[in-house]
């Protein structure tokens, strides 16, 4: 199933500063790459001769945690012209960032909180992406953040939620797997269900990755391997959407490069497995 306007890069990894003298030697092999757009909005320095460096390697992805969509602030001009200047340099093959807000009065809070799920935050949120997109002359990705609590007045099911963004505003989706498992298990639904509602047309990418179990709830920590729950989730998206570009991420304890390839070969393999049976089902 064909998603909007963004291509199928594989199976990527994210780019992080541990193995930036691998990125430098060339070893650093994947299908792409993600960054996370704060760290290489510079005018210059090692960060930005790695990202060229990356990306004369392979396509890249443009990942924010700052843009704060759901935020009543004014949306940052100054943010979205540096952002705008590094999508002109490294010309990423999509621009993500979540669906959250994280700042107030001017503030950051630096992390992704969750919205309330209602009809006023729907529209709110879906005009702000639009303005981003108008800003930088390209559709996004709004991805889907692990919670911790509800707001007693949401009356929108998180999923219809996150597609509702996407119709109105014309963005797509980065699903990302280990958030839709961890607050399924934190708040009771049926993560099956999340995945049934979102549409796969608009889905241009995914994230895999690790989480904590803290016994009351579980904590969306990046560290670790997949755990097999998140494994069988994808499989789930897989047969709902096809193939998608998908991303590993480990952002705690970050091992080795290599030990990161191996996650993405294990994503590569699942993927030919699930395609191959729903060529045989057909």
């Amino acid at each position: 199933m064909a998603s909007l306007s963004f291509p199928y890069l594989g199976h990527g990894l994210g780019l992080r500063t541990q193995h930036y003298p691998r990125m430098l030697d060339g070893t650093a092999q994947a299908d792409w790459f993600e960054v996370i757009s704060e760290n290489f909005m510079l005018d210059g320095g090692r960060p930005l001769a790695v990202l060229d460096r990356a990306r004369a390697m392979a396509p890249v992805v443009l990942h924010g945690v700052s843009l704060s969509l759901g935020s009543t602030d004014a949306l940052n001009g100054d943010y979205l012209d540096a952002l705008a200047a590094l999508a002109a340099r490294v010309e990423p093959a999509w621009i993500s960032d979540h669906l959250c807000w994280g700042s107030v009065g001017g503030h950051y809070a630096h992390d992704l909180l969750p919205l309330p799920f209602t009809e006023e935050a729907l529209a709110h949120v879906s005009a702000r992406v639009g303005a981003v997109q108008d800003r930088l002359g390209r559709r996004i990705l709004i991805e889907n953040v692990s919670s911790y609590l509800t707001y007693t007045h949401s009356v929108i099911p998180e999923w219809e939620f996150l597609a509702a963004v996407a119709a109105r505003a014309d963005c797509g989706i980065l699903l990302d797997v280990n958030n839709v498992y961890v607050s399924a298990r934190n708040h009771g639904f049926d993560p099956e269900r999340y995945l049934d509602g979102i549409p796969g047309e608009r889905v241009g990418q995914l994230h895999l990755a690790g989480h904590t179990d803290k016994g009351t709830h579980l904590l969306d920590t990046h560290v670790g391997p997949v755990p097999d729950p998140v494994w069988e989730l994808y499989r789930g998206a897989l047969e709902r959407y096809g193939r998608v570009s998908t991303l590993v991420e480990w952002d705690e304890e970050v091992p080795d490069f290599d030990v990161l390839a191996d996650e993405a070969e294990r994503a590569r393999a699942i993927e030919h497995e699930e395609l191959a049976i729903h060529v045989a089902r057909a």
